[in-house]
C-alpha cells in the first residue's frame, strides 16, 4: 500500500488526466507520542529519508515542519509511537514534537534503545512521570 501522500499525489492519473481539487488537502506530518518516552528506539531514524528526528535525553521527536509524510519511520517503530498527526486527539503531541524538534540536536543513526525500554513499552502516563526536557547527545 502506497503512503497517504502518494496515493494523493496519484488520485487522477487512472483517467490519464491529473485532477486538481480546488482545495489542497492539509500537509501532514507524522509524530512521536507517549510510548517513545523511556524506550527511545531509534530504527525510525535509521529509515528516515530526510533526517527529521530530534533526540531528548529519554525520548525522540520529529520536526513536523521536516517530516514529508512518506511513513517509513511508523511501521518501524517497535513502540508504535510513532503516528500520523490526523489521528484524533494528538494536537499536544504536535506541538511537543514541534517545540523540541527546535531545541533538541538532529539524530540520524540508529543508537540502542534505553535499558529500560522493554519494561517500559506500553505503560500509560509516561509524559507525566518520566518526560524530560533535556536534549540529548545527537549525531
Amino acid at each position: 500500500m502506497l503512503p497517504p501522500a502518494l496515493q494523493r499525489a496519484a488520485k487522477g492519473f487512472s483517467t490519464g488526466r491529473v485532477e486538481i481539487p480546488a482545495e489542497l488537502p492539509s500537509d501532514m506530518t507524522y509524530i512521536v507520542t507517549d510510548n517513545c518516552i523511556v524506550c527511545k528506539y531509534t530504527d525510525c531514524v535509521e529509515v528516515c529519508p530526510v533526517d527529521c528526528f530530534y533526540e531528548g535525553e529519554n525520548m525522540l521527536v520529529i520536526h513536523p515542519d521536516e517530516c514529508i509524510d512518506c511513513g517509513v519511520c511508523e511501521p518501524e517503530c517497535p513502540a508504535e509511537a510513532i503516528l500520523p498527526d490526523t489521528e484524533s486527539g494528538l494536537d499536544d503531541w504536535l506541538e511537543l514534537n514541534r517545540k523540541y524538534a527546535s531545541i533538541w540536536p538532529n539524530l540520524t543513526e540508529r543508537r540502542d534503545p534505553m535499558p529500560e525500554a522493554k519494561e517500559r513499552d506500553g505503560e500509560t502516563g509516561k509524559l507525566q512521570k518520566y518526560f524530560s526536557e533535556a536534549p540529548g547527545e545527537g549525531d
